[in-house]
């Protein structure tokens, strides 16, 4: 699961994204991957380990929710198909 987010706030010059990105290792545990920062910039990265899949989707849209009420706006992804 990969969630894009984006906020353009033009009076106070900000453009900044944040990305979500839900994943399973090869152990079996889940991994909530957060990259966030300005866009055209250099982000920062963040991974948190989580061993069952409710509690890591769980937080997912917890965070999604968090951005979306700070006035971040969801953006589709779109996948290449050649990558």
């Amino acid at each position: 699961m990969h969630i894009r987010l984006e906020k353009f706030n033009h009076t106070r010059k900000q453009k900044r994204y944040y990305a979500l990105r839900l994943t399973q290792t090869l152990f079996g545990e889940f991994c909530l991957e957060r990259e966030w920062g300005v866009i055209d910039g250099v982000g920062q990265e963040q991974r948190d380990y989580l061993t069952a899949s409710d509690l890591a989707v769980k937080e997912l849209e917890r965070l999604k929710a968090l951005k979306l009420k700070n006035g971040y706006a969801v953006i589709p992804v779109q996948l290449g198909m050649f990558n």
